[in-house]
C-alpha cells in the first residue's frame, strides 16, 4: 500500500492499493476511485464484534456502517478528500500505542483498526452543538489517518504536567494521557467569559495534537455572511455568492 497527502489547505489522502490490502473508511468519506477497487459496506468491521461492537463505535461518534476498500487490479486508487481547512495526519496504531481523537476524525485505515467510544460526556443542551462531549477510541493493529481542523500544534508532557484546553481545540492525543471535562475557574470568568462553561484538562504522560480550527468557531465567522429572512435584494445581492459557498460549507459540517 502507498499513500500520499496532497495539498496543504484542504488536503487530500490518496492511497494505492496492492492485491490484498483492505482500507476502512467512514459511510460517506470516499471522495474518488479507479475502476479496480471494490467497495463493500458492512457493519462488522472496525473491530466491531457483533451488535454491541457496532452500538459502541456509534457512540464514538462512528457510523453504524462503514466501507471496506480492496483492489480488484493494478492501479488501484481511492481518494478522500479533506471536508474543512486543516490536516491530515497519518498514525501508526499498536497494542500500548492506541489514540483518543475528536469524534469526527477517523478518516481511514488499514485493516486491523478497531474504532470504540473511549469518552462521553453530557454537558447540557446547547453546548458543543448540544452532543455533549465525545472522543473516539483508535486501537488495533493499523496505519491510520487522522483529520484536524487548521493548523496543529503539539505538546509533549511529561508525567504529572497538565494542559488545560478549550474542548473544541483537542484533536487527538495519546491513551496514556489522561483526560477530563472540568468548569472554568472563578465565577466571573465562567459567567461572562465568553469562553464557555467547561475546560478540557489533559495530563500526562504522553503526545497530544491541539487544532486551531473548530466546527463552533467556522460556522460563527461566516454566519454574518449568510443571507437570512428580512434581508432587503441589495444585501441578499451582495451575500449571494459567499452565502451560497458557507452555507454549503455549514451543511457539510453538521450533517456529518
Amino acid at each position: 500500500m502507498k499513500t500520499q497527502i496532497i495539498g496543504s489547505t484542504l488536503p487530500v489522502l490518496e492511497v494505492t492499493l496492492e492485491p490484498n490490502d483492505k482500507l476502512v473508511a467512514e459511510a460517506g468519506e470516499f471522495s474518488w476511485m479507479t475502476q479496480t477497487v471494490q467497495m463493500k459496506t458492512t457493519t462488522q468491521t472496525a473491530g466491531a464484534k457483533g451488535l454491541m461492537g457496532v452500538f459502541k463505535r456509534a457512540v464514538g461518534g462512528g457510523g453504524l456502517f462503514m466501507t471496506e476498500y480492496s483492489a480488484t487490479g493494478d492501479g488501484a486508487m481511492v481518494a478522500f478528500a479533506a471536508k474543512l481547512p486543516g490536516n491530515i495526519v497519518p498514525v501508526d496504531v499498536a497494542p500500548g500505542r492506541e489514540y483518543m481523537i475528536h469524534k469526527h476524525g477517523f478518516v481511514c485505515g488499514t485493516e486491523g483498526i478497531e474504532l470504540s467510544a473511549g469518552f462521553q460526556r453530557s454537558l447540557g443542551a446547547g453546548i458543543f452543538g448540544g452532543d455533549g462531549f465525545i472522543l473516539q477510541k483508535m486501537g488495533g493493529t493499523s496505519h491510520a489517518f487522522v483529520a484536524l481542523g487548521g493548523e496543529i500544534v503539539t505538546y509533549d508532557l511529561a508525567p504529572g504536567q497538565s494542559l488545560s484546553v478549550h474542548p473544541g481545540h483537542v484533536g487527538m492525543f495519546e491513551a496514556s494521557v489522561n483526560f477530563d471535562i472540568t468548569i472554568m475557574k472563578g465565577f466571573m470568568n465562567a459567567i461572562f467569559g465568553g469562553d464557555g462553561l467547561f475546560v478540557a484538562r489533559l495530563t500526562g504522560p504522553g503526545k497530544v495534537w491541539l487544532q486551531s480550527l473548530t466546527m463552533p468557531n467556522l460556522a460563527q465567522a461566516i454566519a454574518p455572511y449568510l443571507p437570512s429572512q428580512g434581508n432587503n435584494t441589495e444585501q441578499n445581492a451582495t451575500a449571494g455568492v459567499a452565502g451560497a459557498v458557507a452555507g454549503s460549507i455549514v451543511k457539510g459540517l453538521f450533517s456529518k
